[in-house]
């Protein structure tokens, strides 16, 4: 099967904004990722934001069962899967249900009209069929096509059962779309030979439903819908499709190769997380160990003694476990051991909203431990983005020897973007030294070994167990500094409190950069995955004639030095952020400015628009706050 497209018989858009919807069966997930992949081979510069549904596997037709993936592709540079699909796929009445507010008023709705029985209408809440009655449709360019049957007669000459054929449906639903919006054909061709290799029919029903989707196209008098995304300005170079659990997994080995350090695993399966554990589990020939504990309070131990070893000692979880690993990580502030937290948040609090995204957990890394037990945070602020963010906390955490929080969150986790994958060569090494002699002389004359003697940044000594004559005492209860002896003397204590916050204040991190206007009144203020949303949304408001400006946090403990001079005497200091306003209480506290906190916890990430209107309001004296 090939295709041919010729320029002049399509029409060429510079983006578009797709989602892909159904049940959590149907596999839109795949097919998203598929489409995604074909565009990415094609040169297009794009973002994805797959949308789970929060129950692992609701009825089959409920609205709670309803998965989604929506990207956005494009022949320019992008920072976000789009604000509102100009088209969307609804596999049955629930999807539609479910996201057709969604839709861009005018757009293309592509509808699996099969599904359409009185039983999986009354499953949506309908007690119409909205393809026949009603106005739900009515400013809609509506496709209604039987994708279920006529993937079962494409799938008859094969042999292949109907209710096995059914479940190929998805890959009609993928030909179609990759017919209207002219992309290659031969990415998903060979990734249906690969993925199912061995499984002959299975190889062969979806093709012949991939090629069925296609014909459809061509043959249903389409041609108007026909349209061509150019290939983007790339820099040269050799790119991938990468989410952020993944570009943080390997980001987590190439900082193990950096410090040449092994690198240890301890995880507890949590999602958004668990991909990363699944990940490195893959790369045993780096050096990788990777254990998955019973619970989060043994995955977050085992990673503090594998620090101890001589590892570069990880765990990852969400918010519900680092409630549970706080009391580990008031330890690794006490024994002053590196270790690297990753918490991928999501919406909360308790079990909360698995699938969703949020960002409400800044304060709980500041603060969520008992005592005074300061350590560094990392932000995330793009999927790409996570793999030098996972090198950041490493280093951060082998250098100064301190446990160091590492924030994403399910919107960068699981969304993808093309990355240029870096010269390894360009990557910074990470120097760690290890005690190997003693470094005290006693009051009686003899030689022997200090382990919390400090450097000039307050970095104590560090001696792998097992060094000889290095034999030292750590612990979670109070030392003295630099014997490391147990100590409960007021004034060591006071001491100690004082030099564990002082040496995080002296972590090196560089000075935060500004976009946009330098001497707009208002700055938007960012941290994480809201880059994204907050660059789209400056540049429109930039482009209809008013001045902003953006700085965006990467490190939020400590925070850049120069953040304070950014910060002063603007009008305005505006904080997107994915819960109540925690950056906000953070900017207030430390700089005393009046920063105002533009806060969504609805469980999805923010759009452009939604933030072009804001800071447009503000700009214009509209908002009332």
């Amino acid at each position: 099967m090939t295709d041919v497209v010729e320029e002049s018989e399509v029409a060429a858009v510079d983006r578009v904004i797709i989602r892909f919807a159904g049940d959590s069966g149907d596999g839109m997930q795949l097919t998203g990722d598929r489409f995604t992949t074909a565009s990415a081979i094609n040169g297009n510069d794009l973002a994805t934001f797959p949308d789970y549904p929060a129950e692992i596997r609701a009825p089959a037709g409920s609205l709670a069962g309803v998965s989604a993936f929506q990207v956005q592709i494009s022949d320019h540079d992008i920072m976000t899967p789009g604000d509102a699909p100009e088209v969307m796929v609804a596999m049955n009445p629930a999807a539609l249900k479910s996201d057709l507010h969604l839709l861009t008023p005018g757009g293309t709705l592509i509808v699996n009209n099969d599904t359409f029985e009185e039983r999986n209408l009354t499953k949506a809440g309908y007690d119409y069929n909205p393809l026949e009655e009603g106005d739900d449709l009515s400013g809609y360019r509506t496709i209604s096509v039987p994708m279920t049957s006529l993937t079962k007669e494409a799938c008859k000459e094969l042999g292949v059962k109907p209710r096995d054929a059914e479940r190929s449906k998805n890959f009609f639903a993928l030909g179609l779309v990759s017919w209207m919006y002219s992309r290659p054909i031969e990415p998903t061709l060979d990734w249906i030979d690969q993925r199912f290799a061995g499984k002959d029919q299975i190889i062969s029903a979806n093709k012949a439903a991939f090629s069925a989707g296609h014909v459809y196209g061509e043959s249903a008098e389409l041609g108007d819908q026909r349209v061509v995304v150019k290939a983007a300005p790339l820099t040269s170079g050799t790119y991938t499709n990468i989410n952020g659990n993944t570009a943080l997994s390997w980001g987590l080995i190439a900082a193990s190769q950096l410090s040449d350090l092994p690198l240890f695993l301890g995880s507890y399966p949590i999602t958004p997380a668990s991909d990363i554990l699944h990940e490195l589990a893959k790369h045993k020939a780096f050096g990788v160990t990777t254990f998955q504990a019973e619970d989060e309070i043994a995955a977050v131990g085992a990673a503090l003694g594998a620090s101890y070893g001589g590892h570069l000692g990880i765990t990852t979880t969400s918010g519900p476990g680092v409630a549970l690993k706080s009391e580990t990580m008031g330890l690794a502030i006490s024994l002053e051991l590196p270790l690297v937290i990753i918490n991928i948040q999501r919406g909360g609090p308790s079990t909360g909203l698995p699938t969703k995204t949020e960002a409400a957990d800044l304060l709980m890394a500041m603060y969520g431990r008992h005592g005074e037990s300061p350590l560094p945070i990392v932000a995330a602020k793009t999927p790409s983005e996570c793999f030098f963010a996972a090198i950041e906390a490493c280093r951060i955490a082998l250098e100064h020897r301190t446990p160091v929080m590492l924030l994403s969150d399910g919107y960068l986790a699981n969304g993808s973007e093309p990355w240029l994958l870096p010269d390894v060569d360009d990557l910074e090494p990470i120097n760690i030294e290890f005690a190997t002699e003693y470094n005290h002389i006693g009051e009686d004359g003899e030689a022997g070994y200090w382990p919390y003697l400090r450097d000039e940044n307050l970095v104590r000594s560090m001696a792998i167990p097992g060094t000889p004559n290095l034999m030292h005492r750590i612990g979670g209860i109070e030392k003295e500094d630099g014997s490391g002896n147990i100590s409960y003397d007021p004034t060591n204590h006071a001491h100690m409190v004082e030099v564990r916050a002082e040496r995080v204040k002296r972590v090196k991190v560089p000075d935060i950069e500004v976009a946009g206007d330098p001497d707009a009144e208002v700055l938007v203020v960012g941290w994480g995955s809201t880059w994204g949303s907050i660059t789209s949304a400056m540049g429109r408001v930039r482009s209809s004639g008013h001045k902003v400006a953006h700085a965006h946090l990467s490190h939020l403990n400590p925070f850049p030095k120069n953040l304070g001079e950014i910060l002063e005497g603007r009008t305005h200091i505006l904080i997107p952020e994915m819960n109540m306003g925690q950056l906000s209480l953070m900017l207030r506290a430390e700089y005393l400015v009046d920063a105002k906190s533009i806060s969504k916890v609805a469980g999805q990430p923010f759009t452009a628009g939604e933030l072009e209107q804001t800071i447009l309001d503000y700009i214009e004296g509209k908002s009332k706050s």
